[in-house]
């Protein structure tokens, strides 16, 4: 299976959200099924066939995120970070200022979903 390291080794070829694509690809090829991202702290878990899990450690000291959801300035933030007009510590702020707690990126459905503090989604959307 899949490791950390091995993830964190295609995350790294990844500068803007114009790059997720081929990120994707890369771990899906690793035999990653699924990926959570929690945005207070960098935290990420993937997920693989016969229930594997990988944890990564936390990647940054925790900031606050807002427990009031902006969906018009997400959605448009959004779209610039997809576009590459941002770099992913910048996407990371604005999700933290607009609401966004974590997303699940699911591999085999090909969406990617956003959610509140609350657990309530907030968008998904296909990748690709």
């Amino acid at each position: 299976m899949f490791s950390i390291k091995q993830i964190e080794e295609a995350h790294s070829r990844v500068s803007t959200g114009a790059d997720f694509p081929r990120y994707i690809a890369e771990i899906r090829n690793l035999g990653v099924t699924s990926f959570k991202f929690n945005v207070s702290d960098g935290k990420e878990i993937y997920f693989g066939e016969n229930s594997y899990e990988a944890v990564s450690e936390p990647k940054y000291d925790p900031i606050k995120i807002q427990s009031e959801v902006n969906f018009p300035t997400f959605t448009k933030e959004l779209i610039d970070h997809q576009q590459g007009k941002t770099d992913f510590p910048h996407f990371i702020k604005i999700c933290a200022e607009n609401g966004v707690n974590n997303w699940i990126v699911d591999l085999e459905k090909m969406v990617c979903t956003y959610f509140d503090s609350h657990g309530n989604k907030i968008l998904q959307e296909p990748l690709g």
